[in-house]
């Protein structure tokens, strides 16, 4: 609890993934994927509650070795390709809350973007309960190289052409209007603007910046060769 706020943090893992098998439980720098995102949550201050969502046992063991219960798995359904968090985020509420369990905000976590500081989770915690007139808190990283206004497209009639139909002039990327992207450090969201709009982006979001080599989120392999690497050389910060 931060001031008079309760927090839940949902961490979402679900046991299918085509670009990298098994890799919520594929082991990186010494833990499974998993572990990162759990131990993370066992060093906040602010976080009332732990709800590990995944259809799979094995996740759920691994879960269950760093001290958080799985009470359910997630039914099929909520783990297709094309599951939206919002749907797994919604499911968990309405079961938590029929047991009696009410919270103010909800803090999804997922396991596939382990790079988050020692503080990032309570920073965030702090910043919506200082700022209660905002609808919660997300993470962004500014974008360098995949700037849209770079970016190409091809036409129908295969032409490379430009992504954006205006495209700013510049050259470099130090001469456009900084971007961002939603990494997934971390996204924070009052519970009831959750079930209101049933979207964790509303016009009310506050940011919270991250750190360059945060901007990672592992898909497949090439990911996870990268997150590794950025592990072994921020270790004095994760």
């Amino acid at each position: 609890m931060y001031k008079q706020y309760s927090f839940l943090a949902i961490v979402t893992a679900r046991g299918g993934s085509k670009g990298l098998p098994g890799k919520n439980i594929k082991t990186l720098n010494g833990k499974p994927l998993i572990g990162w995102t759990l131990r993370q949550l066992e060093n906040s201050r602010y976080i009332d509650d732990v709800f590990v969502s995944t259809d799979s046992e094995e996740i759920a063991e691994v879960s269950r070795q760093y001290g958080f219960g799985v009470p359910w798995l997630r039914p099929a359904y909520l783990a297709e390709d094309a599951t939206s968090s919002v749907d797994v985020l919604l499911y968990t509420l309405q079961l938590l809350e029929e047991q009696g369990k009410v919270f103010d905000y909800i803090l999804l976590l997922e396991p596939t973007s382990p790079l988050r500081k020692r503080n990032d989770i309570d920073e965030m915690i702090k910043l919506a309960g200082d700022h209660p007139e905002r609808d919660g808190v997300i993470s962004v990283g500014e974008v360098r190289g995949e700037h849209p206004a770079i970016m190409k497209k091809i036409s129908n009639s295969g032409n490379v052409i430009p992504y954006m139909e205006k495209e700013e002039k510049g050259y470099q990327r130090q001469q456009f209007q900084k971007v961002y992207f939603p990494y997934g450090v971390g996204y924070l969201i009052k519970a009831c603007k959750l079930k209101e709009f049933h979207n964790i982006y509303t016009d009310h979001m506050l940011p919270y910046y991250i750190e360059r080599w945060q901007n990672y989120e592992i898909d497949d392999i090439y990911d996870f060769t990268c997150v590794e690497s950025i592990m072994k050389m921020e270790k004095d910060n994760i």
